[in-house]
């Protein structure tokens, strides 16, 4: 009795572990078709093409963000300083750079 129990537990575990094996084996061979691969390359794509998207608002978001600290820091945004401020030698011509609205007075070349 007990070799009758032995042999038909031995005959179920290698009924279930060759079931499991094939089930692993269909599943592999279907991942690895042609028809498989072609599916995954799609799904990636499409993913890729996803993440892309994501990928090109976050960085317009942070360059816009990134460009107003930059203005704050040139102060772009300000008005030009007036040219009567105290101190200021005459009424002169002068030019004004868009950068940092920095006013130059008479220089050498006569510009």
């Amino acid at each position: 009795m007990r070799r009758l129990f032995w042999l038909s537990v031995g005959a179920g575990a290698g009924v279930y572990v060759s079931h499991r094996v094939k089930r692993r084996v269909v599943r592999i061979a279907r991942a690895w078709s042609p028809e498989g691969v072609a599916a995954r390359a799609v799904s990636t794509g499409q993913g890729a093409g996803e993440r892309l998207r994501h990928f090109a608002s976050d960085v317009r978001t942070e360059m816009r963000a990134r460009e107003e600290e930059l203005r704050e820091a040139v102060r772009m945004d300000q008005a030009p300083p007036d040219a009567e401020l105290p101190g200021h030698r005459g009424s002169g011509p002068r030019r004004v750079l868009k950068a940092r609205y920095t006013i130059i007075e008479n220089d050498k070349d006569g510009h």
